[in-house]
């Protein structure tokens, strides 16, 4: 299959980016030219890491990738695809519980712009079980998270991690029953 034309907005919040995101984004360059990754402020959400760190991350793991840019947003996500000249937005569906919200959503996105399509892609097997949530489980409770994110997520989660375990034994109260 030969690549669209055009541009492809990836958003998410990606704290952080995930080998399944990096999956989903490859799948989706090839399909498009040119794909921006999106990478949501969502302050609501209340991420691990921050903004401008979350950038760094996926600029490192996408360095290799011609036609991939990183920037963020914190507007309505179809205002941004449109200002930005995006033709489609990616969404990932790891599994059919991704499904309805996913749906509902780019129901809603076309009904609010209608000339940016939705696409969706799965991402390799390997991967539907893969989230970011589960990832920053498992580092910030001292599991190992190789093989799931890129080196530098993994350095940062590291550190997250320690800083996080270091935090809380201080913040133990002594004695007990």
């Amino acid at each position: 299959m030969g690549a669209m034309a055009g541009l492809a907005l990836y958003p998410g919040t990606f704290d952080p980016f995930t080998n399944g995101h990096l999956d989903i984004l490859q799948r989706a360059h090839r399909l498009f030219p040119q794909v921006l990754v999106a990478v949501a402020a969502n302050p609501d959400k209340a991420p691990l890491f921050s903004l401008e760190e979350r950038m760094a991350i996926v600029r490192d793991a996408t360095r290799d990738l011609p036609g991939v840019r990183v920037a963020s947003f914190a507007t309505l996500l179809v205002e941004y695809a449109r200002a930005q000249g995006a033709q489609a937005i990616i969404r990932g569906l790891r599994a059919v519980s991704d499904f309805e919200y996913e749906f509902q959503m780019a129901l809603m996105n076309r009904r609010l712009a209608e000339t940016v399509e939705t696409v969706f892609l799965m991402p390799h097997e390997s991967y539907t079980y893969l989230s970011a949530r589960l990832v920053k489980e498992i580092a910030l409770l001292g599991g190992t998270v190789s093989g799931l994110v890129g080196p530098l997520a993994e350095k940062m989660l590291a550190e997250k991690s320690r800083a996080e375990r270091g935090g809380a034994k201080g913040r133990r109260r002594s004695g007990g029953r």
